[in-house]
């Protein structure tokens, strides 16, 4: 019987070798190389307006019926945290507003 002797080697890397002229497969042709994780992510975009709607959602929900006896206490906590943090930003603004027509 005769043994055939195989190479170990994948035949992409046999040609890698073989073609030393030949750029490396996923490396970028010139320039810096980023980072990982150095990408630049958006900020996520939450505005007041988006805080109102929540607003808006809650109490239409809790005069519909959605939320049980038992979560109602969280809810009206929440609600009245959204609202005084609503009236606040609303006052500042006012405030600015103001400040900018003296100024003006």
């Amino acid at each position: 019987m005769s043994e055939e002797v195989k190479s170990t080697e994948a035949p992409a890397e046999a040609e890698a070798k073989t073609n030393t002229d030949a750029p490396a497969q996923g490396v970028p042709a010139g320039g810096p190389v980023p980072a990982p994780g150095s990408e630049q992510k958006a900020a996520p975009d939450l505005n007041i307006s988006d805080l109102n709607a929540v607003k808006s959602i809650i109490d239409i929900a809790t005069t519909r019926g959605a939320f049980k006896a038992n979560e109602l206490e969280a809810v009206g906590k929440t609600y009245n945290k959204l609202t005084m943090f609503l009236e606040h930003v609303s006052k500042q603004q006012q405030e600015q507003q103001a400040q900018g027509n003296n100024n003006g």
